[in-house]
């Protein structure tokens, strides 16, 4: 039997799965979708590009450390690159991950984000973008801050079950 022979980017890409979203550690950042790729330059050193869930995340740097720290693990060492374009959204989060969210009291982002070529002043609200309670399922919620534990959330109240919960924005 043959074992199969990985690439130093697919060791990398296997031991950076594990590293979770060090504000929210039920889910990783490649399930997030902070994780963007893992390539092997023409020199043989490898690169490991990140993209934050908006410019200012202050986590950004705890999760360049801890992927040195799973590279190491492995006996890698990577260049990690911070790429902003194209900036993330939340349509990279997985199924996997959304589900996570959810069962850890995060409601996930319920709607697509909006079109690049869009400019919205004022968000519009419809029953469509009613965001379920990730307690009790009710959709009679209301945001009670425009920003929650952070700034990629925000802060609703679920007016069934009184509870308040973070609900990741849409963006």
């Amino acid at each position: 039997m043959a074992i199969p022979i990985c690439s130093p980017a697919e060791r990398a890409w296997q031991a950076l799965e594990g590293v979770t979203d060090p504000e929210i550690p039920v889910v990783t950042i490649a399930e997030l979708g902070i994780l963007r790729s893992v390539n092997e330059r023409e020199d043989g050193t490898l690169e490991v590009v990140i993209t934050p869930t908006y410019s200012g995340c202050p986590a950004m740097g705890q999760i360049e450390d801890d992927v040195r720290a799973a590279l190491a693990t492995q006996g890698l060492d990577a260049a990690v690159v911070t790429r902003l374009a194209p900036a993330w959204t939340t349509d990279w989060i997985t199924p996997v991950a959304r589900e996570k969210l959810r069962a850890f009291g995060i409601a996930p982002p319920n709607a697509q984000a909006p079109s690049a070529n869009v400019v919205r002043l004022a968000p519009r609200r419809s029953a469509a973008d009613a965001v379920p309670c990730p307690r009790c399922g009710s959709s009679d919620t209301t945001e009670v801050s425009h920003f929650g534990s952070t700034a990629c959330k925000a802060l609703y109240k679920c007016l069934a079950c009184l509870e308040p919960f973070d609900h990741f924005k849409p963006y």
